[in-house]
């Protein structure tokens, strides 16, 4: 058999947008959220948790990219509610989702050198757009049915504002400790790696 028969008879290697690794450490960063928001978590209402349940998506975006820390985040909320009695609902499922995606949005800024200022302009999108505004939106519209919407959505939205005024300095002290460790150079995760062409 000539060399160009062996080279059509063997599959092409394929790009996957995802490999096996990184599929286990999204995996299990799904997980550690899972276990941080059930049972790290202070739920004083409701409406409100007091935890450090976002970090591992973060870090799943910083560290995989936008699209494996959506799906991070996506899994983590679904998975998480069948554990709980709440349910699941739709509605909720974006800030998770956004905390992963600006993760890796923002990852090439993190590559150069992560600063606290740096995490802050991570972090803050997704707080802001998903966890304050439209989670504060969809809890009014699932909560506040009989009442005025705008009352709903303003009562939300300073309760957690005080409730993220805790958790995000907090998380960005995590994340910033986290990548001075180099516990993620050290199994080879970070820094990114530029593309093969």
């Amino acid at each position: 058999m000539s060399k160009n028969a062996n080279a059509a008879a063997m599959p092409a290697k394929s790009k996957r947008a995802m490999t096996t690794k990184t599929l286990a450490c999204c995996a299990m960063l799904a997980a550690l959220q899972v276990v941080l928001a059930r049972l790290f978590g202070l739920m004083p209402n409701a409406y409100s948790r007091f935890s450090i349940e976002a970090v591992p998506t973060i870090v799943a975006g910083i560290l995989f990219g936008p699209l494996a820390g959506g799906l991070v985040g996506f899994t983590a909320d679904l998975v998480g509610c069948l554990f709980s009695g709440y349910g699941y609902n739709p509605l909720f499922c974006l800030p998770p989702i956004l905390y992963g995606v600006f993760g890796g949005v923002f990852r090439r800024l993190l590559a150069e050198k992560v600063t606290v200022l740096r995490l802050l302009v991570t972090v803050l999108p997704a707080v802001i757009l998903g966890s304050l505004l439209w989670q504060s939106a969809a809890l009014a519209y699932v909560y506040f049915k009989s009442g005025p919407f705008i009352e709903g959505f303003l009562y939300h939205l300073s309760t957690r504002s005080v409730q993220f005024l805790i958790t995000v300095p907090v998380e960005v002290v995590i994340l910033r400790l986290l990548f001075q460790s180099k516990v993620f150079n050290t199994i080879g995760l970070w820094p990114p790696k530029a593309k093969e062409k």
